[in-house]
C-alpha cells in the first residue's frame, strides 16, 4: 500500500515530492486537517478555546508521569493523561458555580508546572522540548497509518453523535429535555479532542496545536450562513493552510507547522474583514 501511494503521489508534477519525507507530510496534512477542521467547529461553538489549549500544555505532565512508571512510548503515555484530564476537567466544570475558565486555567497550570518540574529535576527537559514546536516533516509511515486510523474513527463518532453535540452546544437544558445524556456526550467530545490534540501534537507542535483547531473554524464563522456551510468551509480553510504553508516552508526554508499557523491566520483576518463589509 505504501508503495502504491507512492508511485501516485510521484506522478503529481511537483518537485518537492521526490522526497519521502514531503509524501509522508502531505498524506499527514490531507488527514489530520479535516479532523481539526471539524473539532474546531464545535470548540468555537461550546467556547471551548481554552480547553483545547489546556489539553495541548497537559502534554508535557503525561511525558513526564509515564516516564516515571516507565512508560517509554510517549504517545500512549499522553493520550492517557491527557484522556483522565479531559474527564476530570469536565466533571469539575459541571460542579463548579464560578467559570470554566478558571478550573481550566487552574489545571492546565497545576500540569504544565508538574511535567516541567519531573522533567527538569530528572534531566529530560532537552529530550522532549522538540515537541514545544513539532515536526511534521518527521513524521513516518507507521504514524500516518495510526492517523488514518484515527481520522476514521473521528468521523465515524462524529457522523453518529454530531445532532447531540449541537443540540448541547445550543442549549444545555433544551439537549436534557429531549433525553440526551449531556455529561456522557460531553465527555466523548473532550475525550476525542484529547486524542487527537495528544496524537498531533509531535508534529504541529504544544505551541501551535489549539491554533490549528479554532483558526480554520473561526474562519469558516466569519463567512458560513448555515451549518452546513460552516463545517464546508472550516475544512476547505484547513486544508488550504495545511497544503500552502507545507509548499511554502520547503521553497522558502520556513518550519512547516508556524508557516501553517501564519497563513491560517491571514485567511481568518481576510473573512473577518469580509464578514465586517458584509454587514455594513
Amino acid at each position: 500500500m505504501q508503495d502504491i501511494i507512492n508511485q501516485l503521489l510521484g506522478l503529481l508534477p511537483f518537485e518537492f515530492l521526490n522526497y519521502t519525507f514531503m509524501k509522508n507530510a502531505l498524506l499527514a496534512i490531507l488527514l489530520a486537517t479535516p479532523i481539526f477542521a471539524l473539532l474546531g467547529t464545535m470548540i468555537v461553538n461550546n467556547k471551548m478555546a481554552f480547553f483545547s489549549d489546556s489539553l495541548g500544555h497537559s502534554a508535557i505532565c503525561g511525558i513526564a508521569i509515564g516516564m516515571l512508571f516507565g512508560i517509554t512510548n510517549t504517545n500512549i503515555s499522553m493520550v492517557l493523561f491527557a484522556t483522565i484530564f479531559a474527564i476530570l476537567l469536565n466533571m469539575v466544570k459541571y460542579k463548579v458555580n464560578y467559570g470554566a475558565d478558571t478550573i481550566i486555567s487552574v489545571f492546565s497550570s497545576i500540569a504544565i508546572a508538574a511535567g516541567l518540574a519531573i522533567l527538569t529535576s530528572t534531566g529530560s527537559f532537552n529530550q522532549y522540548s522538540n515537541i514545544l514546536v513539532g515536526d511534521i516533516l518527521s513524521i513516518n509511515w507507521n504514524e500516518i497509518v495510526y492517523l488514518f486510523l484515527t481520522f476514521i474513527l473521528i468521523f465515524f463518532i462524529w457522523y453518529n453523535l454530531f445532532n447531540k453535540l449541537h443540540a448541547i452546544s445550543i442549549n444545555t437544558s433544551l439537549a436534557k429535555s429531549k433525553r440526551i445524556n449531556v455529561m456522557l456526550i460531553d465527555n466523548i467530545f473532550v475525550i476525542l479532542i484529547a486524542i487527537v490534540v495528544m496524537i498531533s501534537i509531535r508534529w504541529i507542535g504544544i505551541l501551535l496545536i489549539n491554533s490549528l483547531l479554532i483558526l480554520p473554524a473561526a474562519s469558516s464563522r466569519n463567512i458560513a450562513k448555515n451549518m452546513r456551510q460552516y463545517h464546508l468551509f472550516a475544512i476547505i480553510i484547513s486544508l488550504f493552510s495545511g497544503l500552502t504553508g507545507l509548499v511554502v516552508s520547503y521553497y522558502q526554508n520556513i518550519p512547516t507547522g508556524p508557516m501553517i499557523v501564519i497563513i491560517a491566520g491571514i485567511i481568518y483576518f481576510i473573512t473577518l474583514l469580509y464578514n465586517k463589509v458584509r454587514l455594513q
